[in-house]
């Protein structure tokens, strides 16, 4: 295994599961120390005791990415805790679904509140200390957009759209201070998936015929390894990029 990361350290949000579980395992195997950000701490508790069982380093932070205060104290417990921080992933997710004409008014904006806004206030407030040594920030999105028919993804499309603005405009801006934004799209076998697979499963054989891979990835395997990769110095001229990790699907033109 690579040891290019070694040192580095991560603070990822809903890392307690799913997809950024699977990303902190990948980059706690290169050596770097992870804080594990989530709202439920028991979960991330076992991310973080999986981590450490295996010779990394790792704590867990309860953190409500809706929250002001809690993404301020992610960021100062992880720099108290660890000494700084070189990579950030926003991961922490909202799923919005429905028709146009059912969404409430609040749904749409804790949609929001969890994504792009939670996305935006991280970022500036882990921007000081990615510009130190520089940095790479990882944000989660959708190619929900990208959809041959967005009936009920609406909402859901619009939030992960902004995100891809928002790092668009992160790399343009923070480029000059060593800091490198990329969006990745990924499918992987998260616990949302899972629901939305088990809730609609017509839909669910439809959307897997689409994937020319024939299958969605694995969180950790499929996922984690490529934002390591998208990580390393071997990806320091990648950045403000949007990439589909998705076998193949979604053509990003």
């Amino acid at each position: 295994m690579s040891n290019e990361l070694d040192g580095k350290v991560a603070l990822i949000t809903g890392a307690g599961q799913g997809v950024g579980q699977g990303i902190a395992f990948s980059l706690a195997e290169r050596g770097v120390a992870i804080s594990v950000a989530g709202r439920t701490l028991s979960k991330c508790e076992t991310t973080r005791d999986e981590i450490t069982a295996k010779g990394g380093k790792a704590i867990a932070i309860e953190c409500d990415v809706s929250r002001l205060e809690d993404l301020e104290r992610a960021v100062v417990e992880t720099v108290e805790q660890l000494g700084g921080i070189n990579i950030l992933v926003n991961n922490a997710v909202s799923v919005s679904l429905g028709p146009l004409l059912e969404a409430e008014d609040d749904t749409v904006l804790h949609a929001f509140n969890v994504g792009p806004i939670a996305t935006l206030r991280l970022m500036k407030l882990c921007y000081p200390h990615l510009k130190q040594a520089g940095g790479s920030i990882i944000n989660l999105a959708s190619t929900a957009a990208k959809r041959w028919d967005m009936t009920n993804y609406g909402v859901y499309a619009a939030e992960k759209e902004a995100i891809r603005a928002l790092t668009r405009a992160a790399a343009s801006e923070w480029g000059g201070d060593n800091i490198r934004a990329n969006v990745i799209l990924p499918h992987a076998t998260s616990p949302a998936l899972k629901w939305w697979t088990e809730n609609n499963p017509e839909e669910a054989a439809a959307f897997v015929a689409t994937i020319p891979a024939k299958r969605i990835g694995d969180c950790k395997d499929d996922i984690g390894e490529f934002v390591a990769m998208l990580c390393s110095p071997g990806a320091s001229y990648v950045s403000g990029q949007s990439i589909a990790v998705d076998g193949g699907q979604a053509y990003m033109g």
